[in-house]
């Protein structure tokens, strides 16, 4: 294993955002095996600050991995465009246009039946985003594209948050 390695490389995954995601916990559980550091007390403490390490690294690329936001965004990365959502808030007029629409949805959302609907709507636009985004990124190869739709789902997946608080405070 080299620690310069990517999340797929070390996952032995193709480069891609289509993903098993049963593989991918197959095959941390089978990184996290090899490198516990208890196979290595007999080694010394230094091999197990090492092992540490090396768990630590299969622990973070498994969360990148398993998550399809955090690996789209992760992909983007790599292939040269940064989602950086801190400094590019910009979106189309229709995606924020539809927000505003939500928003003013979940304000007057009074029962749990209003948001439970509210949900569905933001499950299907999540899973339509997802689909656009595999093509960006395993079929077109445009990563510039792929990481505005990314910046797009960030915000449908804190909406969706805002979703579960309301619903919780109703269930209060």
């Amino acid at each position: 294993m080299n620690l310069n390695d990517t999340d797929f490389q070390l996952f032995d995954l193709p480069q891609r955002f289509a993903q098993d995601a049963g593989a991918i916990t197959v095959r941390w559980k089978d990184l996290q095996r090899e490198a516990h550091p208890d196979k290595f007390a007999a080694q010394g403490a230094a091999a197990q600050r090492v092992a540490l390490q090396w768990s630590v690294r299969i622990n973070e690329a498994y969360q990148r991995l398993k998550d399809p936001l955090r690996r789209a965004a992760y992909l983007c990365e790599l292939r040269g465009a940064p989602i950086d959502a801190e400094n590019n808030t910009a979106m189309p007029a229709a995606f924020l246009m539809q927000q505003m629409e939500w928003r003013e949805a979940l304000e007057e959302a009074r029962g749990e039946q209003e948001l439970d609907e509210l949900a569905q709507k933001l499950a299907a636009s999540r899973r339509e985003l997802l689909g656009r985004i595999e093509a960006l990124l395993d079929t077109e190869g445009d990563a510039a594209a792929a990481a505005q739709q990314v910046r797009a789902l960030m915000f449908l997946e804190r909406f969706g948050a805002d979703i579960e608080d309301r619903l919780a405070q109703l269930g209060q």
